[in-house]
């Protein structure tokens, strides 16, 4: 069976050696940048190899650009092809918080065309609940045949987030903290608010206490007064760098809802030119 949203940590154990199987980790910490591939040095699960979200999921910022502006295509397939991944592999990424790293490596997947992509649902907190195994063996994979199928599509710019936001037709969504939203607090850009006529949906509402997603059902109806009528295809997903704006884009796929696209610049981009207009408080 090919996992294209969300893999259980059960049915993850149980492909452990399948040749076919490609497993990433995807620990990071903001703050702490180098501590992720620290943590993955001192153990990780059986065959995996470390993602970086500097280093590997994101090209060099530049003035004008988000915080983890995304790698060119053809840099990117080079990336996974050092990876080992192939045409038919079957991609697996997790991180030790609540999946938005790993979330991000699904959705680079899938803009280059790989359907056979899924995060672990609850990460290494699940894994480590049911006693799974781990190793500091670290893997040196044999090159890869991965092809590159760009859809970019599947990504837009500044000037289609403005326009989706005053179009009632159409929406985005905003993944960031309610707090950074409103504009009450900004810990890491230089502008505080948000996108005039985007909404707050915050990422974490996908999750249960434990860190797992909401069924597809509870997704989709969670999902609905942000949505408002607009089908999924006319939606647009943003955060603060392009990183949490993945986790909510998994959360519309699990729940069926399919199409919506990312704003990889995200606030971060978005705040960089001060001619664009910037909103505070709760109102869209």
């Amino acid at each position: 069976m090919t996992h294209r949203t969300l893999i259980s940590a059960e049915s993850l154990a149980a492909l452990l050696g399948d040749a076919r199987l490609r497993l990433f980790d995807c620990r990071f910490d903001l703050a702490r940048p180098d501590d992720g591939r620290v943590r993955y040095l001192d153990e990780h699960l059986p065959g995996a190899v470390y993602a970086d979200l500097n280093r590997d999921l994101s090209a060099s910022p530049t003035p004008g650009s988000g915080r983890h502006p995304l790698p060119a295509p053809e840099a990117f397939e080079a990336r996974l092809r050092g990876w080992g991944v192939n045409r038919d592999s079957q991609v697996v990424a997790y991180d030790d918080g609540n999946g938005m790293y790993a979330a991000r490596l699904w959705w680079m997947l899938r803009w280059l065309g790989h359907e056979a992509v899924a995060v672990l649902d609850g990460g290494l907190r699940r894994w480590l609940q049911l006693d799974l195994p781990f190793t500091d063996e670290v893997p040196r994979p044999a090159p890869g045949d991965f092809a590159a199928h760009p859809r970019n599509s599947l990504a837009v710019d500044a000037a289609e987030v403005l326009a989706a936001a005053a179009d009632p037709s159409r929406r985005v969504l905003d993944a960031r903290a309610p707090e950074r939203y409103r504009g009450e607090v900004e810990p890491i850009d230089a502008v505080a608010g948000h996108v005039p006529g985007a909404r707050s949906h915050p990422f974490g509402l996908s999750l249960d206490a434990q860190g797992r997603f909401l069924e597809p059902e509870v997704l989709r109806a969670g999902l609905a007064s942000s949505l408002d009528g607009v089908p999924a295809d006319g939606t647009i997903a943003m955060c603060g760098s392009g990183v949490t704006a993945c986790h909510l884009l998994l959360a519309l796929e699990h729940a069926g809802l399919r199409g919506a696209r990312l704003y990889p610049g995200s606030w971060s981009e978005w705040c960089s030119d001060p001619s664009r207009p910037v909103r505070t408080g709760s109102t869209p």
